[in-house]
């Protein structure tokens, strides 16, 4: 937890702010999520026993699935720098000694070489300033043929889960209003857009054998059942969310209707349901 008699930065109370959106909407977001993990946890085919690194734990869900695999005798350390998100995690974790949190920056974390069988990622790795440098870092901790599975985003432009309720809000605020980390070229969600980008940062951090795998489904926004409830999720969590950060109260109206306008179309008997496109990314030391 951050102590209390240091400033906090402004970046820091930022990722607290958006820690604490993901910590109310957690079950919300496990459902929308867990399909996409699942299929890279079942690329690392885990044994009772086995250690892991879970980079970008946030709330816990993987932690606890990936626990239930390696058993008693196997460990495992999620890693995240949200404070608010870790504490839910400790709370879903609570009774379990095979779990391990570290409050931590994986980019530069001095984790002990080759101390894990696999290191695992649910849309966690896009983030890094220096991408390569971070897995480099992370490789070290693996032991040789150690594995690696994640999965991150394709495209903006393939995830309309994610771009038409940007649009629509950004129709509204005006292209100056996108936030930094959906700019080409930095770090966010759609970072890994390219696969070719994602094996040069893989190899030239040492590892082998890379596979980048297209997994595309629809998503269950939110977990929402109704318009009402796919509206709350996006106001608060997502893209559009992101980008109505620092928006004048003035305009929260027109926000809210321009998203609610976009989710309606895709509103069914199942809840709101959209199309969405990652890659599941494995390799080996």
């Amino acid at each position: 937890m951050s102590d209390t008699n240091t400033p906090i930065r402004a970046d820091q109370a930022f990722r607290e702010r958006v820690g604490e959106a993901w910590v109310l909407l957690q079950e919300q977001t496990d459902t929308q999520l867990d399909p996409f993990g699942q299929a890279a946890i079942a690329k690392l085919e885990l044994t009772p026993g086995a250690r892991v690194l879970d980079v970008g734990c946030g709330c816990g869900q993987t932690l606890l699935e990936l626990a239930e695999l390696v058993g008693a005798g196997g460990h495992v350390m999620g890693v995240d720098v949200s404070e608010p998100m870790l504490a839910r995690a400790g709370e879903r974790a609570a009774g379990q000694p095979s779990i391990e949190l570290c409050s931590a920056n994986a980019q530069t974390y001095p984790f002990p070489p080759a101390d894990f069988d696999a290191l695992f990622s649910r849309f966690g790795v896009m983030f890094f300033e220096d991408s390569r440098a971070a897995f480099a870092n992370l490789r070290r901790a693996l032991r040789p043929g150690g594995r690696l599975a994640f999965v991150c985003w394709q495209a903006l432009a393939k995830n309309p889960w994610a771009e038409l309720p940007l649009r629509a809000v950004m129709q509204v605020l005006g292209s100056t209003a996108l936030p930094e980390l959906f700019r080409p070229g930095r770090p966010g969600p759609f970072h890994f857009a390219d696969p070719d980008h994602v094996r040069a940062i893989l190899s030239g951090a040492g590892f082998a054998e890379i596979e980048i795998e297209r997994f595309e489904r629809p998503l269950q926004v939110g977990g929402a059942l109704t318009l009402e409830e796919g509206l709350a999720y996006c106001l608060q969590m997502g893209p559009a969310a992101r980008a109505m950060t620092d928006a004048p109260a003035e305009l929260r109206p027109a926000l809210e209707a321009a998203i609610a306008g976009t989710l309606a179309p895709f509103v069914g008997d199942r809840g709101i349901w959209m199309d969405a496109a990652a890659f599941i990314v494995t390799a080996r030391v």
